[in-house]
């Protein structure tokens, strides 16, 4: 149940962990344990001048008074329960290795070797992760496509329900909410049609912590029907970075193996930075996350009006159409097409010369994200800098611009990947990526099977996975995103000019 947006308990303005970490740092005495710079005392220089020193006596490993992030007892089982109850879930677990060891637990907790598992497309790297060191089979289902915006957007029901009616085996579904770019897909009937198949919906929320705490914000997912969501704290609220949590609801998760997988994928030496991180943000967000984002959202809505008003600039808005049901509107993803710029040269161009910087460049979009933290000036410089990228740096369209190269490439992105498509690899992810390979050059891979990952920036979903088979269309498609801009991650090459196959 999605918690009332000015609901607060009185146990939230506790912060056990926080406190615990205070004490034990103040605490006079001679260290004879771990980490190797004793309380500060061995730091180098050069790190203390960054940092200063007051962070380092806090730099502390598993004592007693702080208890153990794998078998919690008191303050840190006490500061997940309040995140339990400040982010509506039945039980929420503390992840200090990012939200990439909570999307990988989450499906090695509810997936075996052998066991399919139908996810969108569009998911995260750590989500081959889970595969690989599972061993499930994907069920790939990809996300609706937007031709004209060149963005990808959300799964469907219908989509799901129809990989559910070719795989009935399927153990669980996964998808992501929000999307990079804000976009919402329906997760209240996602869920309803993994659970008619008594089957877990996992969602990958890492963009949505801040759902929770604003009712002009979307749903968050767990309020919506999903089973478990893995939300990156420290990317939108206030813990510091690699800081994550993970929330379930229901009964359709075995907690004991999710505890199990989680101690398999985080660290045995835990940052009680991170942790204390996490406890404070709960309670920020608990006790004035309505009024935080309120000021968040009107910072977001200024920059948004004003950016619609620049000539040649245009903000995305809430379409009415399948995978888009709802917008994180601190979330600001721009289109620049109509300058004749690639997304990746404006954001150079703001970045090197203009003081301004985007969170993600794609091919004709910049995102950025507006979040408790931006303050006014920042807006101002993000809409002054925006001014002059479309008066001083726009350039005159020509026939050989790249935006002519695009409408040729976006039909063979139709054809690699038509929408809601069922993609079901030729061997598994993890056959795939322990299996032995061979470096190929890249004209002698056609119709191998990929022994890595290749996903391009843009649209950001993956058009080779371990398991696939290399297809013409898939290649050209690769290398028009590098000729036009664009980057390659997740393979051993980012040139492209070789790929591993399996042998």
């Amino acid at each position: 149940m999605r918690l009332p947006s000015d609901y607060i308990s009185l146990s939230q303005a506790k912060t056990p962990l926080l406190d615990a970490l205070r004490w034990c740092a103040n605490k006079n005495h001679a260290a004879f344990y771990t980490p190797g710079h004793k309380r500060g005392q061995g730091i180098p220089q050069p790190l203390a001048d960054l940092l200063g020193k007051a962070v380092f006596p806090a730099d502390l490993p598993e004592l007693e008074e702080l208890d153990n992030l794998f078998a919690p007892q008191s303050v840190i089982q006490e500061a997940q329960q309040l995140a339990a109850e400040a982010f509506g879930a039945e039980h929420s677990w503390f992840l200090v290795n990012g939200s990439t060891c909570g999307v990988t637990a989450a499906i090695m907790a509810t997936c075996g070797k052998g066991d399919k598992i139908v996810m969108s497309r569009n998911v995260h790297q750590s989500a081959i992760a889970g595969l690989i060191l599972s061993g499930a089979i994907p069920v790939f289902v990809n996300p609706e496509y937007d031709q004209v915006l060149g963005l990808a957007y959300s799964i469907t029901a219908s989509s799901v329900a129809a990989a559910l009616e070719q795989h009935p085996d399927a153990k669980a579904v996964m998808m992501v909410y929000p999307t990079y770019y804000g976009v919402c897909g329906d997760v209240a009937a996602i869920a309803q049609i993994a659970h008619q198949h008594n089957i877990p919906l996992l969602v990958d929320e890492a963009h949505g912590a801040h759902f929770a705490f604003h009712p002009d914000l979307p749903t968050p997912a767990l309020a919506a029907g999903a089973d478990l969501s893995v939300q990156s704290t420290h990317k939108v609220l206030s813990a510091l970075t690699q800081a994550s949590m993970l929330h379930v609801r229901g009964n359709r998760i075995n907690i004991d193996k999710l505890n199990k997988t989680l101690q398999l994928v985080q660290s045995t030496s835990p940052s009680y930075l991170l942790l204390a991180s996490l406890d404070a943000a709960r309670q920020q967000m608990a006790l004035h996350g309505k009024q935080l984002m309120t000021r968040t959202l009107q910072l977001a809505d200024d920059a948004k009006s004003r950016i619609n008003q620049i000539p040649g600039l245009s903000v995305l808005e809430l379409a009415n159409t399948q995978g888009f049901v709802d917008i994180d509107r601190t979330r600001l993803t721009l289109g620049v097409s109509e300058l004749n710029l690639t997304g990746f040269e404006a954001d150079e161009i703001l970045d090197q010369q203009l003081s301004v910087t985007a969170e993600l460049p794609s091919l004709q979009h910049l995102t950025f994200i507006i979040s408790l933290g931006n303050t006014q000036a920042d807006i101002d410089a993000l809409v002054s800098a925006l001014r002059t990228l479309a008066s001083e740096h726009s350039r005159p369209k020509s026939i050989n611009s790249w935006q002519d190269v695009f409408i040729r490439w976006k039909k063979e992105l139709l054809q690699i990947h038509p929408s809601s498509f069922i993609i079901y690899p030729s061997i598994s992810p993890r056959d795939a990526f322990f299996s032995q390979t061979e470096t190929l050059p890249i004209e002698q891979t056609l119709e191998r099977i990929s022994a890595e990952l290749v996903c391009p920036y843009p649209p950001g979903i993956p058009v080779l996975m371990p398991g696939e088979e290399i297809t013409p269309a898939a290649l050209d498609y690769l290398k028009q995103i590098l000729a036009l801009g664009g980057s390659i991650t997740g393979c051993s090459d980012p040139a492209l000019k070789t790929l591993k196959v399996v042998r």
